[in-house]
């Protein structure tokens, strides 16, 4: 097992699906990566795939492989994300990561720590899944809800995340202003697409309103604003961004659990750096400014 690129090929077969994808990934010919595969498997004694017309499926063996490379992959990513993160210098990339939510907020920031710090490059994630700070995915992350507990995490409180339900006057003048819990049903409500989503006041929602009143539902909690923007119904939205709306009216007392703090996240082996410290400074500044 001294011949990584044999591996390394075969890693991307498995992931690519094909000799031609894996052969594109690589930058090599697919003449290439078919000998490193054929001479991994007479190395092995074993065969790694299952050849058929749409491409190559990995058999046990080859899933085994892919189990440890894949390991290997997220280990050299991790290293690669520590040893980035690890200069003296406030330069080189930037990762961030937030809920799309934030993006209004956190956008000015970073330009603004940008200017002041132009050697750096800025990479901002955002989307509904955890970026890996262990393996490098981010530097800091921006959580909602409950505390992070991930393992080799620091993690520090940073602002308070208020959300709460809105419509439009334009939907009130139509359909009315909700009288309480039991009217939802009179109701027309925009909601997330996935009944088993995290977030606190999504649970709420479809636990009082009922089905048939979730008239629009989104994956992307910009198309949902939109969509209440539009006038297709009631929906949450961070009271932040609703008060820059004029057209836009409170419609239901918040309750427990839809509001919650929001937190800061780097990991052990790169919250001291000089990089990460001087942008942990500067969001702290500037969120001073922001109402909740």
């Amino acid at each position: 097992m001294n011949n990584w690129d044999e591996i390394k090929t075969a890693f991307q077969v498995a992931r690519m699906g094909t000799v031609s994808g894996a052969a594109e990934v690589l930058g090599v010919h697919h003449a290439t990566v078919i000998r490193h595969v054929d001479a991994l498997e007479g190395r092995l004694g074993v065969k790694l795939f299952q050849r058929h017309a749409r491409g190559y499926t990995a058999t046990e063996a080859g899933q085994d492989l892919l189990r440890v490379a894949q390991a290997t992959d997220d280990q050299f990513h991790q290293l690669a994300g520590r040893i980035k993160g690890r200069g003296n210098e406030v330069s080189g990339d930037l990762v961030v990561t937030s809920l799309i939510d934030l993006s209004s907020r956190m956008v000015p920031v970073l330009v603004a720590f940008q200017n002041a710090y132009p050697d750096v490059v800025v990479r901002y994630l955002t989307g509904e899944r955890l970026f890996r700070l262990e393996y490098g995915e981010a530097h800091v992350a921006i959580r909602a809800g409950t505390v992070p507990d991930q393992p080799d995490n620091v993690v520090q409180e940073f602002r308070h995340h208020r959300v709460a339900l809105f419509a439009t006057k334009a939907y009130i003048a139509e359909y009315g202003r909700p009288n309480g819990v039991k009217s939802f049903g009179d109701h027309r409500f925009v909601a997330h697409d996935a009944e088993n989503n995290r977030a606190p006041f999504e649970q709420w929602l479809r636990q009082n309103v009922p089905a048939s009143s979730i008239r629009f539902r989104s994956s992307d909690t910009r198309a949902q604003r939109e969509a209440i923007l539009e006038g297709a119904g009631i929906g949450f939205l961070p009271a932040f961004e609703a008060r820059s709306r004029p057209e836009l009216v409170e419609v239901h007392p918040e309750q427990e659990g839809w509001s919650g703090p929001l937190w800061l996240v780097t990991h052990v082996d790169l919250h001291r750096t000089t990089k990460v410290q001087t942008f942990l400074s500067f969001v702290k500044d500037a969120a001073q400014e922001w109402d909740e």
